[in-house]
């Protein structure tokens, strides 16, 4: 009896034991994180950005909780969007703290978060609304992500941090802009009879969230405070000019770079200057100095085509034609691990160029888009009178992706080893007054972009007039990649060097296989099925029209033969539909069961090996 009691007693002391550890761990301040691709460790990039907070930061994260038919999976990420901040918390020193509030229909709550800006969703069937947004504040600084989006589950660190890092900057990013394209619009021309055009409207969504400073044609030295640099379309750049680029880049600022190889855009102009007597425009551009000192090679002379991703085009008398060199590329030719690409779904690039770049000691090479392996190049100059049938034909397919834009993080060496080269001299070998002011950076960060096109409204949107007011319609995400990129470089060196992390959805993939087998096999025989029917029916229709009344089919023992083995064989076809769909419920079944006796199991026999083995140490320890 007392044996018993003992033991009854020894089993109560070990639950309390195990229920003291639980409710320890959950309070101590060092956590471990276990998911594969570790989901909720946080990136060096946003430890150091947490480093950098002087002020108190709130975080107020809206979270709809109780609300009868909220989806499963939204539970789930609503949690793991919690955790990440409890995580962001932890790693802040004291510098964040978290709220988490759950605003419901008609309440206080809600209307905190409609006037913070979060957006409502809806609950499916009953159409209640619920939240999932996030305010954070700084002093009188206040900032808001709408609504988490389960689309963009990978990059919850980096919006996050991205936001942290908004509420602590004061005035809007300066980014200067050097170009030769019409991105601020033109002015009415008269010699060319040419009308005036309104922005592009890349240029106004940058002035949205950043202070554009426009560089002139003619700059020899950059403005001063700049936080990021775009150069776009340079065409007959001057090496000064260059110089002052390498030094913005070696000073650890990032820059864009996007040359064409064939600007649709002055090809169009060279035709109408030519009607008027004047000069051809330089249709490429290039960084002639700078890239191959940075190892980049990208050659000003060929077309990228790929009859894969070819777009079709009006060819003119109502036929329609693939253009292989207007590339309408897709959501896999996008670097989905990437904040500027992950999001994107399309884009269109005409006449694109290829960049290749050096593997160097400390550098990191980022593809943003890839064609796919079978791209091969045309040479630019028989692209202006080709037909895009012509253009098919001379195309030779490769077999590797070329990547038509990249991102190239790492130490760059100044490509003015001799220093400044004269402003009014176009020979890069001239003497070199005053020495270069750097020489090496730390880590420097450039986007290179072959094609220039994809920056202008033609390209990118459909302009309409509706009730007399002008509607913008979306044709691609070229608009979203021009935003995401400058966002992605004018934002904090740490926020570059996140990544994207794995979803913390893991689907079973066995299972996933054996229902697509499943259904492979299902829909071979619902096809052979379906060929049947129609080997049936026309076999009936000819013999309905051998009869002789007038098309009325006549009932012969042919005509019932045929009738009855059609309904034999359906029968048969049906029954095999069914044995194949028990038989993949039985082998998902029975995976599913064996699966949870493991999970079952797994802990108490753990456990009871544990005791076993702590029971023998014990007994010959004594």
């Amino acid at each position: 009896m007392k044996s018993g009691l003992v033991k009854t007693l020894a089993v109560v002391l070990l639950a309390v034991v195990l229920l003291l550890v639980n409710f320890l761990a959950s309070r101590l301040p060092v956590r471990g994180d276990l998911t594969a691709g570790r989901i909720y460790t946080l990136s060096p990039g946003t430890k150091t950005l947490l480093g950098k907070i002087e002020e108190p930061i709130t975080l107020r994260l809206y979270a709809t909780r109780g609300v009868d038919g909220l989806p499963v999976s939204y539970k789930n990420y609503a949690d793991r969007v919690e955790e990440m901040l409890r995580a962001y918390v932890r790693a802040a020193g004291g510098k964040l703290t978290l709220e988490t509030i759950s605003p419901s229909a008609d309440t206080p709550e809600e209307e905190k978060a409609q006037a913070a800006g979060l957006q409502p969703q809806q609950v499916p069937g009953s159409g209640e609304p619920f939240y999932l947004g996030l305010v954070v504040t700084q002093a009188d600084q206040q900032k808001s992500l709408p609504a988490f989006s389960p689309d963009r589950e990978e990059l919850i660190e980096y919006d996050v941090s991205s936001l942290l890092h908004s509420v602590q900057q004061l005035n809007k990013p300066k980014l200067g802009v050097f170009t030769r394209l019409p991105l601020a619009g033109e002015p009415f021309n008269m010699m060319q009879q040419r009308r005036p055009t309104p922005p592009q409207l890349l240029i106004e969504e940058w002035k949205r969230s950043y202070e554009v400073v426009t560089i002139d044609s003619d700059f020899t030295t950059l403005p001063a405070g700049l936080d990021a640099l775009a150069v776009l379309h340079p065409a007959g750049i001057k090496p000064a000019q260059e110089y002052a680029v390498d030094q913005f880049l070696l000073s650890g600022k990032p820059v864009l770079v996007a040359v064409d190889p064939s600007s649709t855009y002055f090809k169009r102009q060279g035709g109408q200057q030519a009607m008027f007597g004047g000069g051809s425009p330089d249709v490429s551009s290039n960084l002639p100095t700078l890239f191959p000192a940075y190892g980049i090679t990208y050659d000003t002379a060929q077309v990228v085509g790929d009859e894969a991703l070819a777009t079709p085009v009006n060819a003119g008398n109502g036929q329609v034609s693939r253009m292989p060199v207007w590339l309408s590329l897709t959501a896999k030719n996008l670097n989905a691990a990437t904040p500027a690409t992950a999001q994107l779904k399309s884009l269109l690039f005409i006449e694109a160029g290829a960049v290749a770049v050096e593997t160097r000691e400390g550098r990191e090479v980022t593809p943003l888009l890839e064609t796919t392996p079978s791209a091969g190049t045309v040479p630019g100059f028989s692209l202006q009178f080709a037909q895009p049938d012509d253009i098919g034909r001379t195309l030779v397919a490769g077999t590797v992706k070329k990547n038509l834009a990249v991102l190239v993080r790492g130490p760059f060496t100044t490509a003015f080893p001799k220093g400044a080269p004269a402003a009014d001299s176009a020979d890069k070998s001239a003497p070199a007054t005053p020495p270069a002011e750097l020489r090496k950076s730390g880590t420097g960060t450039l986007v290179v972009i072959a094609d220039t096109d994809w920056l202008l409204d033609d390209f990118s949107v459909r302009r309409q007039a509706i009730f007399g007011q002008e509607m913008v319609q979306p044709l691609n995400d070229n608009l979203f990649f021009g935003s995401n990129v400058v966002d992605f470089l004018a934002g904090s060196p740490d926020l570059i060097a996140l990544r994207g992390k794995r979803s913390a959805q893991r689907p079973f993939e066995v299972v996933a296989r054996m229902e697509a087998d499943a259904q492979k096999q299902f829909n071979s025989k619902l096809a052979a099925l379906e060929t049947r029917i129609t080997e049936v029916q026309s076999k009936l229709s000819e013999l309905q029209g051998k009869s002789p009344d007038g098309g009325r089919l006549v009932a012969t023992p042919e005509v019932l033969k045929t009738i009855e083995e059609f309904q034999a064989q359906e029968l048969s076809m049906r029954r095999e539909r069914r044995d194949i769909r028990r038989a993949l419920r039985e082998g998902i079944d029975a995976l599913e069961t064996k699966l949870l006796v493991i999970n079952l199991l797994t802990t108490p026999v753990l456990l009871g090996f544990f005791g076993l083995w702590f029971a023998r140490h014990r007994k010959h320890a004594a």
